[in-house]
């Protein structure tokens, strides 16, 4: 290979001539506590399957384990396991608080970070840092449990396990030298000030579907010779075929079965001497009967033992391979290849990061990047046997209540890009529609292949609704697909010089089916006004929007309505572009334009009863129906009244002029009902650039609504869009509703109230999902008005920014939160000195689920490199596109923003 290796190998995979991505990172980091998993009466997946089952119960669904990697079915398993000497259990997962132990909620309590991943993930690097003192399980809980939830949560370094550095840095390193055969290299570094003492054991496993089917051939795994001083074992399984793990230097090969240890978990007799536990209890304990004298067994173990000098470190090498006859698995042609591999990734992103990054924007680039990588999961989840396992069917009369009980149809055994593979190692449905924004750019066609995925009829239930996540499927999210579809077509069309129509087309005919979904589902009254319940944005309400309301009635939803606006345009948008090849679909794009302009009017509500805009304080806010049939606005400043802002797109003339009979039929439709343009930008109207523009927001109304969202006493932070307005600090909002009080207050890191969990706060802080639908508004605005429509920014100071350069300004914001500042101190890591001062922590990157309203910090999962992952498509975007120029380049560059 020449040139970009990755890149060809990218493209060897994607056509399916080499397996490149066969194996990857697609390991969970926390299989128990999951619905899957969760075979109680009452659905608490947390208390069913807790940690502490995790090393002696075999699972149903998925594998877990730290720095893992499997094949794309999870047949076969590796990931690292290790012990320090002084802790009760082996080192085999990744610890963390359920929802009930955390004062802010589930929360994983260990430092690990995804350094680099190529999207083949022919090269991969992984930190994990694990304490040479025992780990405080039960402080962790114990502290966190009796904290309340206007205490800060009690973190693993607060526990002084790091003090004097005794902690070991444990980098993991993967090189593919072919498809099949995967080099792993293991540094493990002492940074204390005395010798310490390590025991590494690198594992192989399989996962167990053996005990829950009939006539399966149950692999195997076993001890070999070899050609050489290595140790090596063979693995067995009827569909991978032979695979030998060459290990260099180990001190021995422990072998268990992957079985469930039932005499510790429900005090009945083993089926068999050597269970999950096995390795653990030999090593621990010191039962030397409970490992597999004939080293045969489905799990095992290479055992390594090193007492490491201060400042010093030690080096594992493995191989992966096919071939039993490797001579010499760890010869220099091993760390030539670990080398090559590693300088072909920096090659891959120095091809894609812009040369005006600085080395710290490149640094935060790559590794945003590469965590979107390493969260791939496989996921694995048959809903028709699932219920059948809880005795549930789809023709009793009468349901048991069981979860998903409606999901019969879901089979979904495939590679998904996870939010978040410890705090939500399932899928999310809006979550993923972000995830495909960053994953473009660096493998175009998995993010393509994620977004068919998730409406195709293994996912989508028959009736059209898109499932949102394992613990309630039928759960309602923001429908973003549409948007995300659009935009990776028209990067493909950038990249490829065309773009892939027929992937356009497959997937605009299942995105029928959901807005169809929308349309009989979510408009109670067919007004063109729509709910949807919570809607991704959990608690940000007066109270539950998926619950009964206390009031009684329903909420006319001002996120729910403007999603639905959006998805009007991106919907006409991809008419648009398959009309021009394709005339057939022309009469969709004016179905579409007229359904947008009903709802848009439906969201002014100018005149008779109330809407949910508000002329008073130029914003929109949801409108509580009451059972009367009265209603009132519910006045909480939140990204709720923002989000009608982001219900824009701009189009050419191109199709206007093409299909004169759709234009006569638009504009006699607009003639007869002139009130629906009456209060909303007219989209017949040519801007300044020559273009059209689709948006609820006339001009003068969309100059009131960016007034209060640029002004930095309301959602303006320092570090991007607030959720909720920064006035609730003073002025909170009450609603005495059914004998109680309900009220909203501005909180502007983590919440103080329960309603959908405690570690997801959308009162205050700074969410990237919404901040990146907020830039890419800015941007279609701009290619409408171009120079001509300038405001202040922020409100208040004088300065005056075309909205070019107020999308440049929010996304200068929301990048600081990761960058060095002057004093050297990354937002991100707030007030945490370690992060903040160490050498061997400050450069590597965490992307949280939020941050601190007020100072940039870090909050909620602290592996959210799904949606967060996001803040490199927007660095990108400024860092490789002028103004002038992307007014210039018209419709397909503009596109790309959205």
């Amino acid at each position: 290979m020449t040139g970009n290796p990755e890149k060809e190998r990218l493209e060897q995979a994607n056509t399916g001539s080499q397996l490149w991505k066969k194996w990857g990172p697609y390991l969970s980091e926390r299989q128990w506590g999951t619905v899957r998993e969760d075979y109680s009466e009452s659905g608490n997946a947390w208390e069913y399957f807790p940690h502490d089952h995790a090393r002696s119960r075999a699972y149903r669904w998925g594998e877990d384990g730290i720095a893992g990697i499997s094949d794309d079915k999870q047949r076969l398993c590796f990931a690292l396991a290790f012990w320090n000497g002084q802790d009760p259990i082996l080192k085999e997962r990744l610890f963390g608080l359920t929802n009930s132990e955390g004062n802010h909620g589930e929360d994983v309590k260990e430092y690990y970070f995804y350094l680099d991943s190529t999207p083949t993930h022919s090269y991969m690097k992984y930190l994990y840092k694990y304490p040479q003192r025992a780990f405080p399980y039960a402080d962790l809980v114990e502290t966190n449990r009796r904290r309340n939830r206007n205490e800060l949560e009690y973190e693993l370094l607060d526990t002084g396990v790091f003090g004097d550095d005794r902690y070991f840095d444990i980098f993991v390193e993967y090189a593919k030298e072919s498809a099949e055969e995967i080099l792993v290299q293991i540094t493990v570094w002492n940074r204390g000030s005395e010798a310490a003492e390590l025991h590494v054991l690198p594992t192989l496993w399989f996962r167990n579907n053996w005990a829950y089917g009939e006539n399966v051939v149950k692999p195997s795994l076993g001890q070999v010779n070899t050609l050489n001083s290595s140790c090596a074992m063979k693995a067995f399984h009827p569909d991978l075929g032979d695979r030998f793990l060459y290990c260099e230097n180990a001190a021995s090969l422990l072998f268990t079965e992957n079985e469930t240890n039932c005499q510790r978990i429900y005090g009945t007799a083993n089926a068999t001497p050597y269970v999950k536990d096995g390795i653990n209890n030999y090593l621990i304990h010191g039962q030397t009967d409970a490992i597999n004298p004939g080293a045969t067994g489905t799990k095992a173990s290479a055992h390594s033992k090193f007492t490491i000098a201060p400042g010093k470190s030690e080096t594992i090498r493995l191989r992966l391979s096919q071939s039993g006859t490797c001579e010499l698995p760890f010869g220099s042609r091993f760390d030539e290849i670990m080398q090559t591999r590693s300088k072909e990734s920096d090659r891959f992103y120095d091809a894609i990061t812009p040369s005006s990054f600085t080395p710290d924007q490149a640094r935060v680039f790559r590794q945003a990047l590469a965590g979107m990588l390493w969260s791939k999961q496989f996921y694995n989840y048959n809903l028709n046997e699932w219920l059948k396992e809880h005795h549930a069917s789809p023709f009793q009369t009468a349901r048991r209540g069981n979860r998903n009980d409606r999901w019969y149809h879901m089979y979904n055994a495939d590679i998904l890009s996870m939010p978040d593979k410890w705090e939500y190692p399932w899928y999310a449905a809006w979550d993923l529609a972000f995830h495909v924004i960053a994953l473009a750019l660096v493998d175009e066609d998995f993010g393509k292949q994620q977004l068919e995925m998730i409406l195709s009829k293994d996912y989508m239930h028959p009736n059209g609704q898109i499932p949102a996540y394992e613990w309630n499927f039928s759960d309602v999210n923001p429908p973003v697909h549409a948007w995300s579809a659009i935009f990776t077509y028209r990067l493909g069309q950038k990249l490829n010089q065309q773009g892939d129509l027929d992937w356009l087309e497959r997937v605009f005919h299942k995105l029928l089916l959901n807005f169809n979904w929308w349309v009989n589902r979510k408009d109670r009254s067919g007004n063109n006004v729509f709910e949807g319940g919570f809607l991704g944005l959990d608690n940000i309400g007066v109270f539950d929007r998926s619950a009964p309301l206390p009031t009684g009635g329903y909420l006319d939803q001002a996120d729910g309505t403007a999603w639905m606006a959006l998805y009007c345009q991106n919907m006409l948008e991809i008419a648009d572009e398959l009309a021009t090849y394709r005339p057939v679909y022309s009469d969709m794009y004016v179905k579409f334009l007229e359904h947008f302009l009903w709802i848009a009017a439906s969201m002014i509500h100018a005149g008779g009863d109330v809407g949910m805009w508000d002329e008073e304080d130029g914003f929109f806010y949801d409108v509580l129906r009451l059972p009367d049939g009265s209603g009132f606005r519910l006045k909480v400043r939140s990204m709720v009244g923002l989000l009608p802002l982001c219900a824009v797109t701009v189009f050419d003339r191109h199709l206007i002029d093409k299909f004169p009979r759709a234009a006569r039929h638009l504009r006699k439709f607009a003639e007869a009902r002139p009130e629906l343009t009456a209060f909303i930008h007219d989209p017949r109207k040519v801007g300044p650039t020559g273009r059209h523009l689709c948006a609820i927001l006339n001009e003068q109304n969309l100059r009131r609504v960016l007034s209060i969202m640029l002004d930095e006493n309301e959602f303006f932070s320092a570090y991007g869009i607030r959720a909720l307005s920064r006035r609730h600090v003073q002025h909170p909002y009450v609603l005495q509703a059914g004998g109680r009080e309900y009220r909203v207050s501005y909180q502007p890191a983590e919440s103080n109230d329960g309603t959908f969990g405690g570690n997801s706060n959308w009162r205050g802080p700074i969410w990237m999902p919404v901040n990146t639908m907020i830039i890419r508004s800015l941007l279609q605005y701009y290619a409408y008005y171009g120079d001509s429509f300038i405001i202040e920014c922020p409100t208040g100071s004088g300065r005056m920014m075309n909205l070019f350069q107020v999308a440049e300004e929010i996304t200068r914001r929301l990048e600081s939160i990761f960058l060095r500042d002057t004093r050297g101190r990354r937002p991100v890591y707030g007030g945490n000195e370690k992060f903040q001062q160490d050498a061997h922590w400050r450069d590597y990157l965490l992307f949280y689920e939020y941050f601190h309203g007020d100072n940039g910090a870090g909050i909620g999962a602290g592996h959210q490199t799904g949606w967060t992952g996001a803040i490199a498509r927007a660095m990108h975007v400024f860092a490789s596109t002028k103004p002038e120029v992307f007014l210039a380049l018209g419709k397909k560059v503009t596109a790309l923003t959205r």
